[in-house]
């Protein structure tokens, strides 16, 4: 996961919520609601960092608390999130994200800076998600289903393959490596993020500290 920073909420969301009785199964611009959130989002998916575009067929529009067991922030953009869809469909230990999560709670929202998402993650060799924490460890695996075995691969590729480019370029100055850096983090005027991006995100800071 990767801290989302959330930006204005669409005009219509905020005239709609004023609405006596409005709830968001009545929302009528939920494709206005998907462009708002892919593009902060950076085309990625809150959780897992895979690409999402803004359609029914590449994403879901995710609650971070349920609409069952929250329903008096069902409108609040902040608990807003675009996720992806997660292997939608398939048996539930095949399923990931948001579509594994369901109504379960999850401690931390990536849209939350006082949650400090980034500093819970650590990324391992073989594309292994985790955490220092316990309990949130258990919501990755439990919540999340993070470490589902599509998801490590994913990752797992994605870190081996810009190994490969570092090791072809051989010993690389600091510089070099915090430009790469800059590149993968992205920042304000990033229109869209490379899927995974956290996880050269994560090795780069590790390799950063030990020069």
């Amino acid at each position: 996961m990767k801290r989302i920073v959330k930006g204005q909420e669409p005009g219509s969301l905020t005239q709609y919520r004023q609405q006596p009785g409005s709830s968001y199964q009545d929302y009528p611009e939920k494709e206005t609601l998907r462009d708002f959130l892919v593009a902060e989002q950076k085309g990625l998916c809150c959780y897992c960092l895979s690409r999402i575009r803004p359609n029914i067929q590449s994403m879901k529009i995710e609650h971070w608390h349920s609409q069952t067991k929250h329903p008096g922030e069902q409108l609040t953009y902040a608990n807003i999130l675009g996720a992806c869809l997660g292997n939608e469909g398939q048996p539930r230990k095949f399923q990931y994200c948001d579509t594994r999560k369901g109504d379960d709670d999850f401690s931390r929202n990536p849209a939350n800076p006082d949650h400090h998402i980034e500093s819970f993650i650590h990324f391992a060799g073989d594309g292994t998600i985790s955490s220092h924490d316990p309990s949130f460890d258990e919501e990755l695996n439990e919540a999340l289903n993070a470490n589902v075995a599509y998801l490590k691969n994913q990752r797992r590729a994605v870190l081996d393959a810009f190994k490969s480019t570092l090791n072809k370029r051989g010993d690389l100055q600091r510089t070099t490596l915090e430009r790469w850096l800059r590149e993968w983090n992205g920042g304000p005027q990033t229109s869209e993020l490379r899927p995974y991006c956290q996880v050269i995100v994560y090795w780069l800071r590790k390799r950063l500290a030990r020069a």
